[in-house]
């Protein structure tokens, strides 16, 4: 069973102020390669993951107060890893945190990716030698993500986790390509600022097996979290390229994660769950849809307040009924940048909205652009 592990970080965020995150939603256009889902036009592909990168660091607009930045999965090249660790190293500011999911390698180099970053990564490394010590499975798929976390003090922290649940197109009759499963999710507890926040891929967030499940083990930890310390996970952060991000095991997940079955969850009831997808501009081989990508969403709990709205590049919704306010995103390559709500119930203020999209962007061959409201401004 995957094994949740703490991981303490200096991130001195604002007392008593919401958090902004900024969704990447951008197109993944991907081939199988030995087994390996690669992209098709790795140079391609960093040109757009530099352009987000590049704004967020100049800090256009009010990005300055950008504390959360979502890739999708299986968005950034292999070969251009060390780079993007040497943008958020170099420019970005401290308190920031960067999730993005990588091109896929094999298990072999992701050891030895485990291994360069031992300082940050020990507990996933020892899982990942004592697989290995069970059978020659060096050359595994594995589909995995980093969050690079820039510290207070300017220091950069690098974690690695690997995918736990492989969907169709990542499993072989040739059991030994068959995708890798990660052994663990970390759960980041931010200080002095006491906000704890996860990041997972995709389907992590539904169930493993008909034995175990991967978000019971969450909401249990977060439990044991909020009656030992009073404590619980404020934010929960998905990153996808899922073809059916709306398909109906997500709801009934996020029904579940939300306290209406089978238990009370009081370590989640106030967390604010990420779903950050890629855009339907994406392409992977073997899957076979159309306009189906995008998405992207932010979910939170019914207890708060939020009037229906449909709007141009977003609407809100309770998600097929639900027990959740959602605020649901377009399907195009857009950057979404909007704040994540505090965790307080129903504001005594009445005009009160918890959730707020502060600016979105759209891709042309110019750069990033306004979508929507007023003249548009080049980024």
């Amino acid at each position: 069973m995957v094994k949740i592990v703490e991981k303490h970080v200096q991130l001195d965020f604002p007392l008593g102020h919401h958090l902004h995150c900024l969704i990447a939603q951008i197109p993944n256009r991907l081939q199988r390669r030995d087994h390996l889902f690669s992209l098709v036009n790795p140079e391609e592909q960093w040109h757009m993951v530099r352009s987000v990168m590049d704004l967020v660091a100049d800090g256009a607009g009010n990005l300055k107060r950008l504390h959360f930045l979502m890739f999708p999965e299986t968005s950034v090249p292999v070969s251009h890893f060390d780079d993007l660790l040497d943008v958020i190293a170099e420019r970005f500011r401290p308190n920031t945190v960067t999730m993005f999911g990588m091109e896929q390698i094999r298990l072999e180099q992701y050891r030895a990716l485990l291994t360069r970053f031992q300082d940050d990564n020990a507990e996933a490394l020892e899982g990942v030698e004592r697989d290995i010590d069970s059978g020659d499975i060096l050359g595994m798929p594995v589909n995995w993500c980093c969050i690079a976390i820039k510290e207070s003090s300017g220091r950069l922290r690098v974690f690695l986790e690997a995918k736990t649940h492989p969907f169709r197109g990542e499993e072989f009759l040739d059991k030994d390509h068959d995708l890798y499963r990660g052994r663990h999710f970390y759960l980041f507890r931010g200080e002095p600022a006491c906000f704890n926040f996860m990041t997972i891929i995709c389907l992590d967030y539904l169930y493993r097996d008909l034995y175990s499940s991967n978000i019971k083990q969450i909401i249990d930890h977060s439990n044991r979290l909020f009656f030992t310390m009073r404590q619980s996970l404020d934010a929960l952060f998905v990153i996808q390229c899922n073809p059916k991000p709306e398909h109906r095991a997500y709801r009934d997940v996020v029904t579940g994660f939300y306290g209406e079955y089978l238990e009370d969850t009081p370590g989640v009831r106030e967390t604010v769950t990420v779903f950050g997808n890629c855009s339907d501009e994406s392409e992977i081989e073997g899957v076979r849809c159309e306009g189906c990508y995008g998405v992207s969403f932010v979910a939170i709990s019914a207890r708060h307040k939020m009037s229906p709205v449909q709007g141009r590049e977003f609407a809100s919704d309770d998600f097929g009924g639900a027990p959740v306010c959602r605020l649901r995103f377009g399907t195009g390559t857009r950057l979404f940048y909007f704040n994540l709500p505090l965790y307080h119930e129903l504001d005594p203020r009445s005009s009160r909205v918890p959730l707020k999209v502060h600016t979105v962007l759209r891709w042309t061959d110019d750069g990033w652009i306004k979508a929507s409201g007023g003249e548009e401004q080049v980024f």
